[in-house]
C-alpha cells in the first residue's frame, strides 16, 4: 500500500507562451487560451472541447494558463459531449475535477447548446458553442 500527502508543490515553467488579452463577451469567440477581462478583472481562460482528457489533449491549454500574470486559472469544461445513437458520449470524470482543483484552477462546467454534423466523419459533430449566457 502507498499513502502520500500532498502539502506543496512548485514548479518552473520553461515553455511559455504569450496569451492574447480579450474582453469577455462570447465563450465561443473567445480562443482556446487567453487572458479574459470581465468587470474589470483579469484571469487566464482555456476552454476543453470534450470532458475527454485524452481525445483532445486538454491539459495542455492548462498548463499554458497556469503560469500567467494573473490572479486566476480557469478553465470551461463541458460536462457532456453526445454524438448520438451512433456517435460518441463523452462524460466528465470526477479526478478531472479532483486535479483542477489540486492545481488551483477554477473550473466552470458548462454545455453545449449548439453544434453542427461533421461534414466528412460520419456521427461525429463540430462547431460545438457553448450556452455563452450560462457561461458568463
Amino acid at each position: 500500500m502507498l499513502k502520500a500527502k500532498i502539502k506543496n508543490f512548485s514548479y518552473q515553467k520553461y515553455l511559455r507562451k504569450k496569451l492574447d488579452k480579450f474582453v469577455f463577451s462570447d465563450i465561443n469567440e473567445l480562443p482556446s487560451m487567453s487572458i479574459v477581462a470581465i468587470n474589470n478583472k483579469e484571469f487566464a481562460l482555456s476552454k476543453w472541447v470534450s470532458p475527454k482528457r485524452t481525445r483532445s489533449y486538454p491539459y495542455a491549454r492548462v498548463y499554458d494558463t497556469y503560469d500567467c500574470d494573473v490572479s486566476k486559472v480557469v478553465t470551461v469544461i463541458p460536462i457532456i459531449k453526445d454524438e448520438g445513437n451512433a456517435g460518441d458520449m463523452d462524460y466528465l470524470q470526477w479526478d478531472t475535477i479532483s486535479l483542477m482543483s489540486l492545481l488551483n484552477v477554477y473550473v466552470i462546467l458548462a454545455f453545449y447548446d449548439a453544434a453542427q454534423l461533421h461534414s466528412s466523419k460520419a456521427n461525429k459533430i463540430t462547431k460545438q458553442k457553448f450556452n455563452n449566457i450560462y457561461v458568463r
